[in-house]
């Protein structure tokens, strides 16, 4: 069993020089699904699909999207010290699917 949930309306300091009129650094604004999959053990792993490796643990469901929310941001702080592109879940649709097998 996996929880989907999306972490909407993400923010972070975007780098460039672009300011507003008070001089304050410009927002870039992200969105990204993530996955929470229950452990065995308690709590939960999070994935972010959109981000290949990007994974953490939290004890509760609320622990574990805060732990993903700090590793989307660490891992997007990598992606522009390498000038890589950004991916976001922006245009992603998410749909799950049930099935039957025969034994």
């Amino acid at each position: 069993m996996y929880l989907l949930l999306h972490i909407d309306k993400v923010r972070w300091l975007t780098g460039l020089a672009s300011r507003d009129s008070i001089g304050v650094m410009a927002k870039a604004r992200y969105h990204y699904n993530i996955m929470l999959r229950p452990e065995p053990e308690g709590g939960y792993t999070a994935l972010v699909p959109a981000l290949p490796g990007c994974v953490t643990y939290g004890r509760t469901v609320e622990e574990a999207r805060e732990m993903a929310k700090d590793a989307i941001s660490g891992y997007i702080a990598s992606l522009r010290k390498h000038n890589d592109p950004i991916p976001t879940d922006d245009n992603t649709l998410v749909a799950s699917l049930d099935l039957e097998y025969s034994h």
